[in-house]
């Protein structure tokens, strides 16, 4: 007599609400989600360039130099935060 054991409980999808959902984690290809990744990139450079033009022609002027490096430093680095998630958002892998 052979004994199976079942790894997998036959109730786990009656508890969510959408079980499509979690038989399909990632509703979206990675090719899709590259071209849209890229899309998004180029318009946060593009928003980060504008809005550093503007705080650079705004009160940063009238701050020390010493200021002024740390404000154009600052402004510099933290748009990679935002990048660094739509990266990563991009290069999982398809399911």
């Amino acid at each position: 007599m052979e004994i199976r054991i079942n790894k997998k409980p036959r109730d786990v999808y009656r508890a969510a609400p959408f079980p499509a959902m979690l038989a399909k984690p990632h509703l979206m290809r990675q090719r899709n989600r590259k071209l849209i990744g890229t899309v998004a990139l180029l318009v946060l450079v593009i928003f980060w360039a504008l809005f550093g033009m503007l705080v650079a022609q705004g009160r940063v002027v009238e701050l020390p130099g010493y200021a002024q490096v740390f404000v154009f430093l600052f402004l510099g680095m933290v748009w990679v935060l935002p990048a660094g998630f739509i990266i990563r958002w991009m290069a999982r892998k398809d399911a």
